[in-house]
């Protein structure tokens, strides 16, 4: 089996996705969408009235983006197994994961600071500081992880499979 097509097959279909469907992309949605509306909470909550139901709802947003990181990780962490060591891609998963460890653990930061404080007002500056770094970081990494994707074509299936769908309908090959 050649390299790149190594890190095409999936170290386990039943727990990181079939052959060219893995399912770390998918997984990353919730605590990319999760962490991403926390922010819009945070921002918001500077410019109303009464920003207490905006906090609140940022660090609930804040936590479940950390279990669905969690999720996403394992996922992700098979995919890097079936990276062969010592190539450039490789190197780079384990940058973006390094990278989505550190996001994690910053959000996970954030919601416990959170909780440990009254929060009558808007978002406090800290909190909202380390949103902004997190999110900043996380689009690095996920820029990364789209570079592994579709610059590397891990856990891409081959161009022989996806030529597949740019046969005329009708035709069987």
């Amino acid at each position: 089996m050649t390299r790149p097509h190594q890190a095409k097959q999936p170290v386990s279909a039943a727990l990181a996705g079939p052959y060219g469907h893995p399912f770390h992309p998918m997984l990353v949605t919730v605590p990319i969408g999760a962490w991403a509306a926390g922010l819009v909470f945070d921002i918001a909550s500077q410019f109303v009235a009464d920003p207490r139901f905006l906090s609140q709802g940022a660090m609930w947003l804040i936590a479940l983006g950390v279990i669905g990181a969690l999720g996403a990780a394992m996922a992700g962490f098979l995919d890097l197994f079936a990276i062969p060591p010592g190539t450039r891609a490789f190197r780079l998963a384990l940058i973006h994961m390094t990278l989505n460890l550190l996001v994690t653990a910053a959000y996970l930061g954030n919601f416990l600071w959170r909780q440990s404080e009254t929060v009558t007002g808007g978002v406090p500056a800290g909190p909202l500081a380390l949103n902004v770094v997190a999110f900043l970081t996380l689009a690095v990494s996920g820029w990364l992880g789209g570079r592994l994707s579709y610059r590397y074509g891990v856990r891409v299936a081959d161009e022989a499979t996806q030529a597949e769908g740019f046969v005329s309908a009708g035709r069987t090959h």
